[in-house]
């Protein structure tokens, strides 16, 4: 496989430099450029065709927020998949920088071994290896790792919190199939204790999660794990009925 192209946007140069030595390291990565600042980072997209970039989001200039801006009008196939590396813990930053693109919105400060796994990540996704050329055999998969590499190729980020909502809610059916049948007033409070959080926050983030990934035009993951067209671009499930498509189909693959 050709090596992960990656491009770091970091203002701090020790940081910067940091990342950029110990990802250098890798085999199976290069770093083709470097930049402190949002212009520079505009530079390196147009220059080094990076397959991923890491972006600060707090830089003098243009900050990440305007770089994800400038790229919305390129060609997928010419700009990278971007991981965002910052201090904004916001829900309405991590939103908006979800809706502008980014794949993974990681909180510093970030173990490197966890940065190191997400580029490997968005690497295959970008590349569309399927998950049978991971290194864990599917079969040998917990349910946990089956779910969230179902999310991944969805586009579902697993920073925003309906992303465990809708892990949970998946593993609560596939353990007690009755509950889907009380979404409502079993599924979501069960959801919400195990969370310590509302029902309505929980019903609000599983859908927030839905449209995340429908908007990111990536659910041939999930027709491809079904084997046959389940879901179309322009039609949107309802939280209960994507949480019990994914949960029957778990389900069934565990018992087969």
């Amino acid at each position: 496989m050709d090596s992960i192209r990656l491009a770091i946007v970091e203002d701090n140069d020790d940081l910067r430099g940091f990342m950029a030595q110990y990802f250098d390291k890798q085999q199976d990565i290069t770093v083709v450029g470097e930049a402190a600042n949002g212009l520079n980072a505009l530079k390196l997209v147009q220059e080094t065709q990076a397959d991923v970039m890491l972006l600060d989001m707090i830089m003098p200039g243009l900050d990440g927020f305007g770089v994800l801006a400038q790229m919305q009008g390129m060609e997928p196939e010419k700009k990278p998949d971007v991981i965002a590396v910052t201090a904004l813990a916001r829900d309405d930053f991590i939103r908006r920088a979800v809706e502008l693109g980014v794949q993974y919105y990681m909180i510093k400060p970030v173990e490197l071994q966890i940065l190191l796994e997400r580029i490997r990540d968005v690497a295959r996704q970008r590349r569309n290896e399927p998950l049978e050329s991971r290194a864990v055999p599917p079969n040998t998969l917990s349910l946990d790792d089956k779910i969230s590499n179902l999310f991944l190729g969805m586009g579902i980020p697993a920073h925003i919190k309906g992303y465990q909502y809708l892990r949970e809610g998946i593993k609560l059916v596939i353990a007690q199939p009755g509950m889907i049948g009380g979404i409502t007033k079993e599924l979501y409070p069960a959801i919400a204790h195990r969370f310590g959080t509302s029902s309505s926050k929980v019903e609000r983030a599983i859908r927030h999660a839905i449209e995340v990934a429908w908007s990111r035009g990536r659910i041939d993951t999930l027709n491809k794990a079904f084997g046959c067209d389940v879901a179309q671009p322009n039609d949107k499930p309802t939280n209960g009925e994507l949480i019990a498509l994914i949960a029957d189909k778990l389900r069934m693959d565990h018992t087969a």
